[in-house]
Formats: C-alpha cells, sequence, structure tokens
C-alpha cells in the first residue's frame, strides 16, 4: 500500500509458508523505551509474528468485545496536516482516508486485532471470512442479516455486485485493482466499461449474485489471499442506490458506526453516529464516542506543540497519520507524562526516490542518483532514529524475506550519500542529463525532504528544479502518465501477508497507466515473466522467485533509490483512552478509542 507520507497505513505483512499465513505486527506502544537500537527494532519487526486466522461465523458475530474501561460519550478532536485524497470507498489506497474508512464504511472482510497482536479475518458485511471450493478458484459469501446503510437501506448482494463492477468505471482510478484483475485481466476496464451503470453486469461466470444474500466470486486460479484483500478499505460497499457517480467522492453513504454531518474539503470532516449501525452485526468497531471532528491543515509541528502542552479540547485530540514533529521529539521522550500518551512502532513502508522511466531513461542518471542521496539528512527530518532507518533495498524489515545486508549501493556505509562516486558519475554525463525535475508535496515533511534532495543532488554536480504539489493530491499527480515530473518520492508496504503486493503492483508493466501504482513505469519482460512465475508457485518457490526480481529490479533497472525504512511516533491527549498502535494499521487503531471522562 502506497505512503502518503513517511508514515501510511498497513502493517500487515507476509509469512505464507506450509499452507499457513502469518502476520508481522509493528512494534507494540511500549511507553519510554528509547526506539533508538535500529537493530533491535528491525528484529523485534521480523520476529513479531503471529498467525493470521481465517474466522468462522462465530468469530464473525457482534458485537466486538468491549475494552476495558471504556466510557460512552463526547467527541474526538482529530488533526491532520493535509486534506483527505478520497472518501469514496473504490478510491481509497492511502491511510488517511483508509483510517477514516474504518469508521464510515463495512466491507465483506475486515481485519480484527486483539491485545496480545493476534490478528484474523473476519466477516464484516458476511458472515464469515468467506468459504473457498473449487481449489480457491470460487469463494462465496453469505451476508449478516440486519446490515443496513445510513438511509436505513438493508445492504444486499446486489450493492455488494454494484460495489464491485463500479471499480470498472473510468472515473474510479485511484484505489487497489487486486479484485478487478483477478476477476476480468489486466484490461479489466473493457469488460465492463459501463462499471454496471448501464445495465450490465460481470457474467455469472464470474461474479454471481443467485440471491439477496449471497455473493459468488470465481476465479481462473485459485484466489488464497481473497479474504484479505477484500478487508481493503477500496473494496468498501456502496450502496446502489445511493452511488453518484463521481460525486459520491465528497458525499458517501455509511455503513460504518459513524456518518458524515458534514464536509468542508481541506478545511473539516464532521462525524456523528450513524444510528442505522447495529453493533449486533459488527465484530470489530465501537460507537463509543458521540463523534469525530477533523480539521485539516494544521501543521505536524503545531499538532505536536498543542499535544504536548495537553489543554482544553487538546486533551481529547489525536493525530490521524501525522506523527510528533522531529524537532519536537526529544520534548515528548524526555517527559516522562507527555512520553506515557505515545504510541509508536515499526511501519512496513519503504520510501525510496522514484524515476519516471518515461523521462529519466539513462540508467547511468538513475543509478548516479541513488549513489548520491542522502538518507541520513532524509532520516534527520522524520525525526532520526524515532523516525526511520536507512533502507539499502526494496524490502523492509517487517517483510519475510528481506535481507538486512543486500546493499548493492553501499547504504549503510555511507548513509549521507556516496559523494566522491557520485561526482565522478554525473561529470561522464551529458549536460542535458543533468537536470532534474522533482515534485514534492506542499508540506511540512515534504519541504523538509525537498532540501534533503536538492542539496544530495547539487552537491553531485545536478541541477534540480523543485515543483511543489499540492500534499491531498500528491499521489494522484504523480500517477498521471503524462506528469512533467522526473523524480518524486513515494513509499509502498505490503496490502496483505506476501511479496507479491510489494514487487506486483510497482513494478508490473501490465499496470502502467494513469492512477496505477506503477509510478516509475516499469515496463520490463524479465520483471513481468518472474512476477507472472511467482505468482503460479508454492509459497517457498515464490520466495525465490520474488528475491530474484528484487535483486534484478534493484541493480539491473534501478525505478528508484531507496531512501528509509519508517517507524511511526504519534501523540495523544490526555483523555483519549484505549490508544495503541494497530498492527493492521501501523498507525494509532482508531476503533479502539474512547474518551476518559
Amino acid at each position: 500500500m502506497k505512503s502518503l507520507t513517511s508514515r501510511r497505513a498497513r502493517a500487515i505483512v507476509v509469512a505464507i509458508a506450509a499452507g499457513s499465513l502469518a502476520l508481522t505486527a509493528c512494534s507494540k506502544n511500549e511507553g519510554g523505551k528509547s526506539n533508538a537500537d535500529s537493530k533491535k527494532d528491525q528484529q523485534e519487526a521480523s520476529v513479531q509474528s503471529k498467525a493470521v486466522t481465517y474466522a468462522d461465523a462465530a468469530g464473525s458475530t457482534g458485537p466486538a468485545p468491549e475494552i476495558a474501561g471504556a466510557k460512552s460519550g463526547g467527541t474526538i478532536q482529530v488533526y491532520q496536516e493535509a486534506g483527505l485524497s478520497h472518501l469514496d470507498p473504490g478510491q481509497i489506497y492511502v491511510s488517511d482516508a483508509g483510517q477514516v474508512a474504518n469508521l464510515l464504511f463495512r466491507r465483506l472482510t475486515q481485519f480484527k486485532e486483539d491485545d496480545k497482536g493476534n490478528v484474523s479475518v473476519v466477516g464484516d458485511l458476511a458472515t464469515d471470512s468467506g468459504q473457498s471450493s473449487d481449489g480457491g478458484k470460487t469463494w462465496t459469501y453469505k451476508l449478516k442479516d440486519g446490515v443496513k446503510d445510513a438511509n436505513g437501506k438493508p445492504i444486499t448482494s446486489a450493492d455488494v455486485r454494484h460495489s464491485v463492477e463500479r471499480l470498472y468505471a473510468k472515473f474510479i482510478f485511484d484505489g487497489p485493482t487486486y479484485l478487478q484483475t483477478w476477476l476480468s485481466g489486466a484490461d479489466y476496464r473493457k469488460a465492463l466499461p459501463g462499471g454496471g451503470f448501464d445495465g450490465k453486469h460481470l457474467p455469472a461466470t464470474v461474479l454471481d449474485t443467485p440471491d439477496d444474500k449471497t455473493v459468488v466470486f470465481h476465479f481462473d486460479t485459485a484466489r488464497p489471499d481473497l479474504p484479505q484483500t477484500l478487508a481493503m478499505a477500496g473494496y468498501g460497499v456502496v450502496p446502489e442506490e445511493s452511488d453518484t457517480k463521481e460525486k459520491y467522492d465528497k458525499a458517501p453513504v455509511a455503513t460504518g458506526p459513524y456518518k458524515i454531518q458534514s464536509y468542508k474539503a481541506d478545511k473539516s470532516l464532521v462525524l456523528v453516529k450513524n444510528t442505522n449501525w447495529d453493533p449486533k452485526t459488527d465484530s470489530v468497531r465501537h460507537q463509543y464516542v458521540d463523534g469525530f471532528n477533523f480539521q485539516f491543515g494544521i501543521t505536524e509541528s503545531t499538532q505536536t506543540k498543542r499535544l504536548i502542552a495537553d489543554q482544553g479540547e487538546d486533551k481529547n485530540a489525536i493525530q490521524l497519520t501525522n506523527g510528533v514533529e522531529a524537532t519536537q521529539i526529544q520534548d515528548v521522550v524526555g517527559n516522562p507524562k507527555v512520553n506515557a500518551r505515545v504510541t509508536k512502532g515499526y511501519q512496513p513502508y519503504v520510501m525510496q526516490l522514484t524515476f519516471n522511466l518515461d523521462r529519466v531513461k539513462d540508467k547511468k542518471v538513475r543509478e548516479a542518483v541513488t549513489y548520491a542521496v542522502n538518507s541520513k539528512a532524509l532520516i534527520a527530518g522524520e525525526g532520526g532514529v524515532y523516525g526511520g532507518d536507512v533502507a539499502p533495498n526494496y524490502f523492509a524489515p517487517t517483510l519475510p524475506g528481506y535481507e538486512p545486508t543486500y546493499d548493492p549501493y553501499g547504504r549503510l556505509k555511507t548513509p549521507q550519500g556516496n559523494i566522491a562516486k557520485a561526482s565522478e558519475m554525473v561529470k561522464a554525463l551529458p549536460e542535458n542529463e543533468k537536470t532534474l525535475v522533482f515534485a514534492y508535496a506542499n508540506s511540512e515533511n515534504g519541504q523538509k525532504r525537498k532540501v534533503a534532495i536538492e542539496d544530495a543532488l547539487t552537491k553531485v554536480g545536478f541541477k534540480v528544479v523543485a515543483k511543489e504539489i499540492d500534499a491531498a493530491s500528491y499521489y494522484e499527480q504523480i500517477g498521471k502518465l503524462a506528469n512533467p515530473y522526473d523524480i518524486y518520492i513515494t513509499g509502498w508496504g505490503q496490502d496483505w501477508p506476501s511479496a507479491g503486493t510489494v514487487v506486483t503492483p510497482i513494478y508490473d508493466g501490465s499496470q502502467v497507466a494513469d492512477g496505477s501504482s506503477n509510478y516509475s513505469h516499469v515496463k520490463d519482460q524479465k520483471v513481468d515473466a518472474l512476477i507472472k512465475k511467482a505468482l503460479t508457485q508454492e509459497p517457498t518457490e515464490a520466495a525465490a522467485t520474488w528475491k530474484e526480481a528484487h535483486h534484478y529490479l534493484l541493480e539491473n533497472v534501478i525505478p528508484s533509490a531507496p531512501l528509509w525504512y519508517t517507524k511511526q511516533i504519534m501523540l495523544s491527549g490526555s483523555n483519549i483512552g484505549g490508544a495503541r498502535y494497530g498492527s493492521v494499521s501501523s498507525l494509532i487503531d482508531i476503533n479502539h478509542l474512547f474518551l476518559k471522562s
């Protein structure tokens, strides 16, 4: 899953071995621990693995277990620097909207996490996590009774079918594409150009709804990961009769415990209780507080100052996806009372300086940049050891298959960049290849990163032309094939337990399109062949193929320069109860909150 900033959501990581699923959880909030030992942090991230189970009907039945000490009432204040990327479930693929989606939208399945770090896939709209047959090629879901949208309309299989089919429409361009491509191939839009709005539907041999309560998916190959895929926010249900197409992104209809009372893009979002949500149908969510008041445009530094001071309504506040501002981290961790309100953990994201291969065609340019970038300066801007570690490659420490010593560009020995080597390489380049257009987000973190990238590349002989992009639409802008930028920082973390959810979405040549996550526009026959091979192999064999693809990409293609692995440290007000680091979101678990008084 792509990272909006260094702090992006979804810490689910892989280990599919011997036919069992496993999840590597992010580090729990340990309050006063220093978080200063990178090797120890990475070791903890790699060993905190517990089995991920697929829950039956009993495990999917609500209400959700009560949280110790939880009280009802009050409004939680939520602070965020950038506005939301999207509110249409089909467009959601970043953490800000993903966090909001947990409060607003339900999908067929959902991840459920307990206080001991155990994670399971449960039925959300469905009665269980799904029933597979035909060797895993067919998956059947039965819908729960009593699930309604915020308008009081029961959710039926027709709504689920519509929610899938609308993803084929052209106006849906920014969400996940796993399900669509699995059902209809890489050119899935051609299978249903109208997205179901013209009365045409996918054939029953692909997606069948034999009655109001049953949904059946048919694939051409086994899809054991489907329950986890359907738990993504991007596969939330959109009631058919309420769908307003493009306009739905501004005024969606809720199915979760909260609904939208008002929304002013980039300014505010007010959520209130959805009285048509029935806790008996939901084994994950709660409705303790009366609502959430999201305030956008509050810089990370201002958020941190206010939460440290802990006055007035700030006592009832949380950070959504931002974290403690780098220069104030010591003010937080050095004060025991403030540090007690910290939520922190290792994230699964690898931040990279991505090349637009349509514009930066010379591999020697990409290689020179990779040697030149200064990970040390970038990490300093994220909070030093509390914000991240140097990334020598494209696989995060939370991902099985991670190789801590695989470092073809010497990033661990020269985290500040190999200035001498990069300078020599730049000298040998034609003059017209020494100018690079760099796109950056107009946030506080974006500004820090701009300075670090400009300084590193200028030092070795490049000329950097920096172009500012609105942070809320950052991925939308760099996601355009015809974007006018040479380089831009991106981040990616696995969507569920499989290395394929790292390599496939961002390096598969068949996914080069507007809105795709292949931001470098990689089209390499060997990479595509390795992806195709791995997807048909058993997990143990596939691991070796993913490793081969990883090494080939980093050494022979160089679609991006690895920069840093991300950590998260967030602060909450003193009246916030239930705050914990979510291994599913890799942020504060927004489903687990209440006000103490």
